[in-house]
Formats: structure tokens, sequence, C-alpha cells
């Protein structure tokens, strides 16, 4: 009985002084934590995606309290509302971030690539693009096996006829998509840039031709139709510049292989209402019923027209005409000096018989 009480008493002791040691060396070792650390880590979306650059969201939290001139608005998840809250844990206002998208610089759909050999190997990207640089003959282009499809979390980039497709409205411009394609394929942008270029071919344009029919040639047509100097052709690709181009579009009129596209959406016609609908009706059916009058009319004007030719002929007809006579300059001549005439005819007669 005694051991077990001499136990327990030096197990209680053991532990007492345990606890003192670890008291104060809590104390002494204690490293201070910013509640705003733990505040920002609930406010942010927990996708770890690392849009914003950072490792994930507890290091973006961390490093938002560590450097107070650091950007709140580099979640690409929350956006706009995420970047509010921490904004009101930090006492920041948040600045009015402009919105990004991941865009796919290729439209090499199946129609328009040329194949190169038929791949049944491992169904990646990375993998095919490691065979011969690809199954298809443009060694820029998109291979369509769905890397960047597996590495979204959002479900906002999808293969669709052999190439990339970004749904704009649940992208949230993470980069992960861009990250995963071997041919560097996808970049981010401003969402405000809506004409851009498909293409991502660097090889002289017969041979881009060749290898996909909607390839970008470098033809400059596109540089030489741009008004504000957005873009230009370098190693025989265009390239527009985001913050210079104005969406007007002209330059994917001209492109002669629809390397640019124009993406802005057109403006729906306004509904009519039922009453405007009735008025437009009303107003066809009056002009169908005045056209028709018209021709009912046309047959009497001819017939009056017809009179009215008959009576200027007879009126021609019955005017007299007079008759003008039109004297020759000898006549007149005569006339007035007869004598002085006839003397002229002698001697002209004298100087013949002379010169016989």
């Amino acid at each position: 009985m005694d051991l077990i009480v001499i136990a327990i008493v030096v197990v209680v002791a053991i532990g007492l002084v345990a606890a003192c040691i670890l008291s104060y060396a809590s104390k002494v070792f204690y490293v201070p934590v910013d509640e705003r650390v733990s505040k920002l880590r609930a406010e942010l979306p927990g996708a770890n995606c690392g849009g914003c650059g950072f490792a994930g969201c507890d290091d973006y939290a961390n490093a938002l309290v560590e450097d107070p001139e650091l950007s709140i608005n580099k979640c690409p998840v929350g956006g706009a509302a995420v970047a509010a809250k921490l904004g009101e844990i930090l006492g920041k206002s948040a600045e009015a971030g402009e919105k990004q998208l991941a865009v796919v610089m290729c439209n090499g759909t199946r129609d328009a690539v040329k194949p190169l050999l038929a791949y049944n190997d491992i169904k990646t990207c990375k993998a095919a693009k490691n065979l011969f640089g690809g199954m298809n003959a443009c060694p820029f282009g998109c291979l369509g096996l769905g890397d960047c499809e597996a590495a979204c979390d959002f479900d906002a980039i999808h293969i669709c006829d052999g190439v990339a497709v970004v749904n704009k409205d649940a992208c949230v411009a993470c980069g992960a998509c861009a990250k995963a394609c071997p041919n560097s394929l996808i970049r981010i942008s401003p969402a405000k840039n809506l004409v851009v270029v498909k293409c991502h071919n660097t090889e002289k344009g017969g041979v881009a031709r060749k290898e996909c029919s909607n390839a970008c040639i470098g033809c400059m047509k596109c540089q030489k139709v741009c008004k504000f100097d957005a873009i230009t052709v370098e190693n025989n690709l265009a390239y527009i510049d985001p913050e210079k181009c104005k969406n007007c579009g002209m330059c994917a009129k001209e492109c002669p292989t629809g390397a640019i596209h124009d993406e802005r959406k057109k403006k729906a016609a306004p509904k009519k209402s039922p009453e405007e609908i009735e008025a437009l009706k009303k107003a066809a059916a009056a002009k169908k019923a005045a056209a028709a009058a018209k021709k009912e009319d046309a047959p009497a004007d001819s017939t009056d027209a017809k009179a009215d030719d008959a009576k200027a002929d007879s009126a021609k007809e019955k005017t007299p005409v007079k008759e003008v006579k039109v004297e020759t300059t000898v006549e007149k001549a005569e006339e007035k000096a007869p004598e002085t005439v006839k003397e002229v005819v002698d001697e002209s007669a004298d100087i013949g018989d002379e010169n016989v």
C-alpha cells in the first residue's frame, strides 16, 4: 500500500514540476500572434488555388498582416466581396480591382488543324507533348486532352471540338489552367479586352497555314488597319496591347484567316409591345392598299397621256409654216449696185481676151 501511495505522489510531483517548466517556457518563448490573421483567414474562401501569388490562403492572410502595403484585391476567387471584408478587418478601403479572365490563345479545332498521328497512349497533354511534340501538325496548338480542365477547381474550362474553351462566368483567373498547359497557351488578361488573338504559332505564314487553317500568318493587315497602334506583329504572330486596345474589332474584320476573334456581345433588338406590332401591321396593310390603288389608276392615266399627245399633233398641223427666203450675198449685191457688178464682170472678160 505504501508503494502505491509513493508512486502516486511521485507522478503528481513530476506533473507539477513539468507544468511549472512548461508555463515558464511559454512565457519565455511566447510568439505574439495577431488575431487579425485568424479573422482574415476566416473570410478567405480557402480554395488554396495560388491565384493570389502566395502558397495558400493562410500564407496570404499572414502576408496581409505583415505587409500593410499589400493589396487586398489579390484573391481572384473571392473577388470584390472578399476584398471588402478584408478591408474592414485591416481598416483599408478596397480598391476597385480589374476583373481578369483566362484566355486560350488557340482556335485549332478538329476541322482546322491537320492531324499528325493517332495517339492512343496516356490521355494527358503533358504525355502527348513528350511524343513528337503532340499528335497534331501544329506544335504550338491545343492538344485537347484536358490537363487544364482537370486542374480547374471551378469548372470554368472545358475541351470543345478539340480545343479548350473558357466559361467567362465561372472563371476566377486563378491561373491553375495556365500552369497545367504544356504549350503555355493560356494567359490571364483583363476581361475588358474582348478582341483577342486565338493563335500561338510563330512559324512563317505558309507553314502555319498548312498546319492549321485558322492560324495567324503574320500578314500585318491587322496592324495596318488599327487606328490606335494597339496591335503589332512580332515573330510572325499578332499581339494586341490590352492597354491600347479599344475593342473596335477592325483587326478581326481584316484578318484573312479568322485568327483574331471579336467576342463583343451584339446588342439584341428591343422587343416591341403588342400595340406597336399591331400599328406596324396596319401601316403595312395601308401601304399595300395604296400600291394596289395606284396600279388600278395606271391605265386611265396612260389614255389621258395619249389624248394629250394627239391634241399636240393636231395643233402642229393647224399652225401655218412661214416661208423664209434666204438671199445670197451676190443677189443682194446685184440689187443694190447692178451696174457696178456688171462692170466688174466685163473687165474680167477683157483680161481673159488679152491673155489669149
